[in-house]
């Protein structure tokens, strides 16, 4: 899934997000996706028995970027992926709906998650449109990112759903 990602991104032009190296290619790749999987909490989405998108919570931004700790009990999003083959059947949306559950289930108020900014600000929009709300911007290098936040109604400190 995240190979193909990197292919559908790089068809539309899009190389500054993830490159143009395929995901599994690059180095600590399988590192990565192997702590996704033991030291996060990881979840997929299946369509008919065939897995169409994935999503990783944690309790904290990676310790690789510029973003500075919540001070307070988060989840944080570290990977959303879909399988470009059924794009706009919402799985994105469901996955990130999934989490504001998983999240308010462990009585935490907080969901975050950062992307990329660039693009025109396109990936920033789908997170407000699924319930977030920018907070700070940061570089990773000359990697543009933006910190998104939602807070949820019926854990301890929720305002919103």
């Amino acid at each position: 899934m995240l190979d193909s990602a990197v292919a559908w991104m790089n068809a539309r032009g899009n190389t500054e997000q993830w490159g143009t190296i395929p995901y599994s290619q690059r180095p600590g790749a399988t590192e990565r996706v192997e702590r996704y999987t033991t030291e996060n909490t990881p979840y997929v989405a299946e369509l008919a028995g065939v897995p169409v998108g994935a999503l990783v919570l944690d309790s904290g931004p990676s310790p690789g970027l510029p973003i500075a700790p919540a001070g307070e009990p988060e989840r944080y999003v570290r990977l959303l992926v879909s399988d470009r083959r059924y794009a706009g059947r919402g799985i994105g949306a469901a996955l990130l709906a999934h989490a504001a559950e998983e999240t308010r289930r462990a009585g935490i108020a907080l969901l975050r998650v950062d992307c990329w900014a660039g693009g025109g600000g396109e990936l920033v929009a789908f997170y407000v449109r699924s319930g977030f709300t920018p907070t700070e911007p940061f570089l990773s290098g000359d990697w543009p990112g933006q910190v998104l936040a939602r807070r949820l109604d019926g854990a301890p400190g929720g305002a919103r759903g």
